[in-house]
This record gives structure tokens, C-alpha cells and sequence, in this order.
């Protein structure tokens, strides 16, 4: 867990941050497209639904990184 200070800069950060939405828009399409067809692997749901949970740990913990704690 970094402390703030980071080895990446903030411009780095949000890029990374709008390349994680994007992956996790893209993973929205892609399972609501799988569950849309008639007969869809079970696996594959769950496994894009697993990837799309970690890009949301990912989003939530870069944007902490670029957003001031409010709450001391």
C-alpha cells in the first residue's frame, strides 16, 4: 500500500485511472452482450464479472491517491 507519495505522478495517475474506467465500460458491454446471447459459458461470466470487481478496487484506490483525505 503506497502512502501518498507514490512513485507514479498525478498526471500518470489519472491516465491510469480514465485506462481502468474504460476497461471496466468495455467489461459492461462485454457481459451484458454474453448474458444477452442465448446460450453463454457460466465461467466466462464469472470471470469478467471478477475482473471487473478488481478494476473497481483499482479505480477506488487511484482516485484516493488523487483525492485529499476529507476526513482526518
Amino acid at each position: 500500500m503506497h502512502d501518498g507519495g507514490g512513485s507514479l505522478s498525478e498526471a500518470a495517475l489519472k491516465a491510469r485511472l480514465e485506462a481502468l474506467k474504460e476497461e471496466h465500460r468495455d467489461l459492461d458491454a462485454a457481459i451484458a452482450a454474453l448474458v444477452g446471447s442465448s446460450a453463454y459459458d457460466q465461467l466466462r461470466l464469472q470471470r469478467l464479472k471478477k475482473r471487473k470487481l478488481y478494476l473497481r478496487d483499482q479505480i477506488r484506490l487511484i482516485e484516493n491517491q488523487l483525492l485529499p483525505d476529507i476526513i482526518a
